[in-house]
C-alpha cells in the first residue's frame, strides 16, 4: 500500500486538473450578447392656445366663454361664471344720417346647461324714423338660453335662447335664437346663429337674421383676428310701412390684456342698399367666476397624433 503521503499527492493532483479543466470550459463558453442600444426618438409638438384648455362642467374650451364674436353667441357660458358687457354701436346710414346705440348686458352661467342674459340698451334713434334724435332708453330685455350636450358631444353644438324684449314706448317684442359653432383647429374657432324677432303690437317690427363669425389665434390668450358677416330681413307694417335686407361684413379684432378682459373691435361695411354705409362696435367684456381664471400662462403642446385634426 502506498504511504499516505503519496496518496494526498494524488488527490491534490486529481483536484487541479478538475479545476483547471473547469476553467478552461468556462472561458470557451461565449458571453452573453450585450445589451443593444436604440437611437433616441424625439417628440415635438405644436403649441395650442391656452384658450383650448377644458374648462367647467361642460367641458368646453375656453374661447367659448369670452364672447369672441360681436353678432355671434357660441353656446353657453360654464356653470357658475357671469360676464358683464358694455357695448357701444356707432352706424352712418345711407342717407348720411348717424346714429349712437349703447349695450349693457350681464351673462349668468347656470346649472345644466342654461344661461340667463339681462340687457339694456340706450339709443338716439327709434326703429323706422329718420335721423337722430335724444338719447333715450330704447329697451331693457331678458333671455334664457340653453345647450343641448356637454361641447363635443353633438355635431355643431347646438344651443337655443328665447327673450323678451321690453320696449320703451314701443310694443314689446318676442326673441328667438339658434347658436352654433366648433373648432376648425386649435386656432381656428367658427360660430353662426339664425336670430328671429317679431314685436306683439304696434307697427309690428320684425326681425330675421343670420351671422357667422371666423376668428384665428394669433397670440396665445392675447390676440384674435377674424371676420363677422350678418345678413337680415327687417320690416314693420302699417302706415310708413319699409323693408330693408342689410348685408354688412367686416374685420373683428379681439385684445384680452389680462385672462378676465376682452376687448373687441369691428367695423362693418354695407355690401347692398338696404344695409349702412358702415357700421363699428366696440364691445368690453369682464368675466367672473368659476373659469374666468384659468391661470393659464403655459403654453400647452398638442400631441402629435390630435396634430391636423
Amino acid at each position: 500500500m502506498p504511504p499516505p503521503w503519496k496518496i494526498s499527492c494524488h488527490r491534490l493532483g486529481a483536484s487541479l486538473l478538475g479545476l483547471a479543466a473547469a476553467s478552461l470550459a468556462t472561458a470557451q463558453t461565449p458571453a452573453p450578447d450585450a445589451p443593444a442600444t436604440l437611437e433616441a426618438v424625439t417628440v415635438t409638438g405644436h403649441p395650442v392656445p391656452g384658450e383650448n384648455k377644458i374648462i367647467g362642467s361642460y367641458q368646453q374650451p375656453e374661447w367659448t366663454a369670452r364672447r369672441r364674436f360681436v353678432l355671434t353667441r357660441v353656446y353657453v357660458q360654464p356653470d357658475g361664471q357671469a360676464e358683464v358687457e358694455l357695448g357701444y354701436d356707432f352706424a352712418h346710414a345711407a342717407d348720411g344720417t348717424r346714429t349712437h346705440l349703447f349695450h349693457q348686458e350681464i351673462e349668468l352661467g347656470l346649472p345644466h346647461r342654461f344661461q340667463v342674459d339681462l340687457e339694456n340698451t340706450s339709443q338716439d334713434f327709434r326703429e323706422g324714423e329718420a335721423g337722430p334724435g335724444s338719447w333715450h332708453e330704447d329697451s331693457s330685455g331678458v333671455e334664457l338660453h340653453y345647450a343641448f350636450a356637454d361641447w363635443g358631444k353633438l355635431p355643431l353644438n347646438p344651443a337655443v335662447a328665447a327673450g323678451w324684449k321690453f320696449n320703451s314706448g314701443a310694443a314689446d317684442a318676442a326673441e328667438l335664437q339658434v347658436m352654433l359653432g366648433d373648432e376648425l383647429s386649435p386656432r381656428w374657432h367658427w360660430g353662426a346663429n339664425v336670430f328671429y324677432e317679431q314685436q306683439v303690437g304696434g307697427d309690428r317690427y320684425r326681425e330675421q337674421a343670420v351671422s357667422g363669425g371666423l376668428s384665428y389665434s394669433a397670440v396665445n390668450e392675447k390676440l384674435n383676428l377674424g371676420a363677422e358677416l350678418k345678413y337680415g330681413e327687417e320690416s314693420t307694417q302699417g302706415p310708413g310701412s319699409y323693408q330693408r335686407r342689410p348685408l354688412t361684413l367686416g374685420p373683428s379684432v379681439q385684445w384680452r390684456p389680462v385672462d378676465q378682459i376682452h376687448l373687441d373691435l369691428v367695423p362693418m361695411w354695407g355690401l347692398n342698399k338696404g344695409a349702412p354705409k358702415w357700421e363699428v362696435f366696440i364691445f368690453f367684456g369682464f368675466e367672473f367666476g368659476d373659469g374666468a381664471d384659468d391661470g393659464d400662462d403655459k403654453p400647452k403642446v398638442e400631441p402629435a397624433s390630435t396634430r391636423g385634426r
